[in-house]
């Protein structure tokens, strides 16, 4: 008689989940769920209290929806990381379970983790890939090596996709009980991540992830190219958080984006392929964290830029972190991540390249810093994107890259609507005024509670190329 466990971790769904799948297609003797709160592993990973709020809320959806099914969610907690092996192999015993499930986790502390539950668990482990789209390893180049670049990358994934396209499958049907096992409660909250952000941001569960896709293609979607780039208007999915907590599988959201692109993978109409290519990024970075771990060590990607002569400049960090650094854009956006947690993409490439090309303040320091606030803080998609938008990481173009923050607001925020949204001192200025503001002087900064800008943007770029050629 067979009696898997399902051991959740980021896949807190039932539909479309590849370890449940397989681990209720051999059970015959009841399936047991476990999830395992561990505060000082989220401590250790930065993880920011929106988003483990996030996680608990959908963990009660799941254990809902899994009690549903007859399979009970065990939780228990294990403080820290070395706790985790042996606690998974004493709840596995104590509840007669045969096998355990996982879905794998790809970083290399969670890696290593598994390498020890294996080790310890007297028991057949079997571990599947199911939080992107193609396993890392799968998408190589001709001479068998990663990819370093996302163009050739996303050229390969395309074909090696196309060639068997993953469909998303229902969850498994209802259980035989588990005898002898009871329900665990969840708790509401953990001491110590008590989140300042209104969940009714982000609801929590299935069926609302499902709402957000049903009502991202049916209508946004079609301007995706044009409208993902205008943080005023809901032009994107926001589906980034459920994705990072696996409440919603990128099968799914594929499948939805190749059905309103005609049923096409690549090509078609500009809205969805834009959305797909969005989806291969996410791949991308998982694919160059696992073949190249020192990033998720707090290495650089271009080792070469470790030696960049980085400033330290407390004051000038804090007045970033608190969106105080008199460019209208960047302080909205940073608003914008206090208080829902979350920041439209375009912005977050905006702000890092400020801290890292126009402050020169190390990226390292601000990929923490999100990852302590963002509700969809995920390590390889942050990671990749503060490396690319400091020019330590795969960007095909080097450091001259380098944002103006006044060009870009009058590009992505032409009637000042997003910045009026989070500035409110600013409110009170017509259009012209608002994106001319590199213009005004001190005194009227002053008059409107609004600080000067803290560096001059074309002298920064001076100090920054200079500080990349020296390297």
């Amino acid at each position: 008689m067979q009696r898997p466990l399902v051991w959740f971790r980021r896949d807190l769904r039932v539909d479309d989940n590849t370890a449940l799948l397989a681990a209720a297609a051999r059970a015959d003797d009841g399936l047991v769920a476990l999830y395992l709160l561990s505060p000082g592993e989220w401590r250790a990973h930065d993880d920011a209290p929106v988003k483990v709020d996030f996680w608990l809320r959908n963990l009660a959806r799941l254990s809902d929806a899994l009690h549903a099914l007859h399979i009970p969610l065990v939780v228990a907690t294990a403080e820290h990381p070395a706790d985790i092996p042996a606690l998974v192999r004493d709840l596995a015993r104590r509840h007669g379970c045969t096998e355990v499930h996982a879905n794998r986790e790809y970083e290399v502390n969670e890696s290593r983790r598994d390498v020890a539950v294996r080790a310890a668990l007297g028991l057949p482990l079997h571990l599947h890939d199911d939080r992107v789209l193609l396993p890392p390893g799968s998408v190589r180049t001709q001479s068998d090596t990663a990819y370093t670049v996302f163009t050739p990358f996303k050229r390969q994934w395309i074909t090696v996709l196309g060639s068997s396209l993953p469909t998303p499958r229902p969850g498994p049907g209802a259980q035989r009980p588990a005898a002898g096992v009871e329900r665990s409660a969840v708790p509401a909250a953990v001491e110590g991540f008590a989140s300042p952000v209104d969940p009714e941001e982000w609801p929590a569960g299935e069926d609302a992830a499902a709402q957000r896709l049903e009502s991202f293609t049916g209508v946004a979607l079609q301007h995706y190219r044009s409208g993902r780039d205008l943080p005023a208007v809901r032009g994107t999915s926001q589906l980034s958080p459920y994705l990072a907590a696996g409440v919603i599988s990128p099968r799914r959201c594929l499948a939805a984006a190749m059905a309103a692109n005609q049923g096409l993978l690549h090509g078609g109409r500009e809205g969805p392929d834009t959305w797909i290519s969005e989806l291969c990024w996410r791949d991308f970075y998982t694919h160059v964290m696992v073949a190249f771990p020192r990033v998720s060590m707090g290495r650089a990607f271009r080792t070469e830029t470790d030696a960049v002569p980085w400033r330290r400049a407390p004051d000038e960090l804090r007045r970033w972190c608190a969106g105080e650094t008199g460019f209208p854009l960047v302080d909205a956006a940073m608003r914008q991540l206090h208080a829902t947690g979350w920041m439209h993409n375009r912005l977050r490439m905006l702000t890092a390249m400020f801290l890292t090309k126009d402050l020169l303040i190390d990226w390292r320091e601000g990929e923490r810093f999100f990852m302590r606030h963002l509700v969809d803080g995920d390590l390889a998609a942050n990671n990749g994107g503060w490396q690319w938008s400091s020019s330590t990481g795969t960007d095909a173009q080097p450091y001259f890259r380098i944002f103006n923050p006044s060009t870009q607001a009058r590009r992505y925020d032409p009637d000042g609507e997003f910045v009026r949204r989070w500035v409110p001192e600013l409110r009170s200025l017509d259009t012209r005024s608002l994106l001319a503001m590199e213009k005004m002087g001190p005194l009227e900064r002053r008059r409107l509670g609004y600080p000067e800008a803290m560096v001059d943007h074309a002298a920064a770029r001076v100090r920054t190329l200079a500080a990349f050629k020296g390297a």
